[in-house]
């Protein structure tokens, strides 16, 4: 603690040496301003102060800025521990506003949003894109304050240095007067000397280049966070579960009339686009009625049945499909599943899902359809037992009592787990699934 004598001292100094717009107080050797500070150095008896746009900071014996609030990597769930930094939206001396956006973490699953804390200045950013973050670690630190008046500050690359008047403890003594330093002119331009020419050696062609006169580059990518952890789990998929495909084929002429009569009413009175994926999803909660086993899942040397169903519905984002999950279908209304399904989807393509509805699901659909596929097998989304694929609707001739007609025609593809579910129950569940999409009125008989 600095004496009594020692105080007054520095304060005469401190009062002679910077703008008188400023109060400052001694106290604990400490120089405090009435506005944001920039800079300080300590050292023994001997203080340095480094005065910046006519503001003056003070640091303690151990070299910590005060006023200073660290931003750090936030808890994103139990069981996930780190991401990779995809970016920072402010660089270091812009303010940000508090709650403002700063960076965005990728993860296995989502994008976590660091909002700032505070409104201030970013004085320090503590990683580079693409770096592994882990919770609790600090991503940035902020100087709380107002927002620079517009033109008060200087441009980037152009801020002079800041201007340094030491002082020690000793009695103040009368200040010298200021010496104007001349700026030396500057150097004359020196012209080029013409360079000598050299002359350019041909690159000897390879064997590449001489076969082909086409572009043959090669760009390497690292892969995102979310499409690492989709290859594992397909992978993982691929070697635990025994899985096997069953097909059959669906008349969507019942379906698609029932859409062509109500669809602008439905739309008109609940916004609601009258698709597929509810009615689908209407009749896999009534066919695992009678097929509980396609709900269920293997825990360890267990089975666990369950009485609800959470169907998970696959979503094509740009940074790889996600599976949100669309809560107690069996308790859903057809309408209030599609409202549900295009919340999740829009959520999905805005990268705007949280955990929270990616977490669970007992069952799948993926519908390729949308994409024109006419034919393929879906791969399980483990630990659940079967996922359905719903694919293009096609004009093909069919026989309807003894003759060849043209009809709305859907392959349908069910893949299951062979450990759990058996040929005769993943049949007859397709088979349910198909009779319920042929005739809907039947899903109000069941």
């Amino acid at each position: 603690m600095l004496s009594r004598a020692t105080k007054r001292s520095l304060t005469t100094v401190v009062k002679s040496t910077t703008s008188k717009r400023y109060i400052q107080t001694i106290s604990n050797g400490i120089i405090h301003n009435q506005t944001p500070y920039k800079s300080t150095n300590y050292t023994n008896n001997t203080f340095k102060l480094s005065q910046y746009n006519n503001k003056v900071s003070f640091m303690n014996p151990i070299g910590l800025r005060f006023n200073s609030t660290s931003v750090k990597v936030p808890q994103m769930a139990e069981s996930l521990t780190e991401g990779s930094l995809k970016e920072f939206t402010k660089q270091v001396g812009d303010f940000i506003a508090e709650d403002d956006l700063l960076a965005t973490i990728e993860t296995d699953k989502i994008d976590v949003e660091v909002n700032s804390p505070v409104s201030g200045i970013i004085t320090k950013l503590n990683f580079q894109p693409d770096d592994t973050v882990t919770v609790g670690e600090e991503l940035a630190q902020i100087e709380p304050g107002e927002a620079p008046a517009e033109g008060s500050a200087a441009p980037a690359g152009k801020e002079e240095a800041p201007k340094e008047t030491e002082f020690t403890s000793a009695p103040a003594k009368e200040q010298p007067a200021e010496v104007k330093k001349d700026t030396p002119p500057p150097p004359p331009p020196q012209q080029s000397k013409p360079k000598p020419k050299v002359e350019e050696s041909k690159p000897t062609p390879t064997a590449s280049q001489s076969f082909t006169p086409f572009a043959r580059n090669e760009t390497k990518v690292k892969m995102n966070r979310m499409r690492l952890r989709i290859a594992e789990r397909l992978k993982e998929s691929q070697n635990t579960a025994a899985s096997l495909t069953t097909f059959n084929e669906v008349d969507m002429s019942a379906l698609l009339e029932m859409r062509k009569l109500y669809k602008d009413e439905i739309i008109k009175k609940n916004g609601v686009k009258f698709g597929f994926m509810g009615l689908f999803s209407k009749a896999c909660t009534l066919a695992a009625k009678d097929i509980p086993a396609v709900n269920g899942a293997i825990e360890g040397d267990h089975i666990v049945y369950r009485d609800y169903t959470d169907i998970s519905v696959a979503v094509a984002t740009p940074k790889g499909l996600v599976t949100p999950v669309v809560r107690n279908v069996e308790s859903l209304s057809v309408l209030e599943i599609e409202e549900e399904i295009l919340r999740l989807s829009h959520k999905a393509r805005d990268g705007k899902l949280t955990l929270e509805d990616m977490t669970g699901g007992t069952f799948t659909i993926s519908n390729g359809g949308v994409f024109g596929s006419l034919y393929g097998t879906p791969i399980i989304n483990m630990p659940q037992t079967a996922v359905l694929g719903l694919h293009g609707v096609k004009e093909r001739p069919v026989t309807v009592n003894g003759q060849i007609v043209s009809r709305p025609m859907m392959y349908l593809a069910l893949t299951y787990d062979h450990r759990l579910l058996d040929g005769r129950e993943a049949v007859t569940f397709l088979k349910t699934v198909k009779e319920l999409i042929e005739d809907p009125r039947k899903m109000l008989l069941a």
